[in-house]
């Protein structure tokens, strides 16, 4: 018997787009998920110029934003995994 743990999680991203509060990410199997962007803090208070500026890790096992220093699997999105928050912005990332 399999057990989640068991489970591979072999989804990739091909685009990201934001949507008023979420986030929605086409998988390269044409599937879209969306999450509420407030689960990522970093990519909840920055403005629309760097959370637009991503790039995809690998061949789309993950996504980057340079500008908000924030590395997202894909894999643990689709698992609803929010990053700890020792990774919310610090009080001087909200000044920038």
């Amino acid at each position: 018997m399999s057990t989640l743990a068991d489970i591979e999680i072999s989804a990739l991203a091909q685009s990201v787009r934001f949507e008023s509060e979420r986030m929605v990410i086409t998988l390269t199997d044409d599937r879209e998920i969306s999450v509420p962007v407030a689960w990522y803090p970093r990519l909840a208070q920055a403005t629309p110029e760097p959370r637009n500026n991503w790039r995809l890790i690998g061949d789309g096992e993950g996504i980057h934003w340079p500008d908000v220093d924030e590395d997202l699997p894909v894999a643990g999105i689709l698992l609803g995994l929010k990053p700890p928050t020792s990774l919310s912005p610090k009080p001087n990332d909200r000044e920038k």
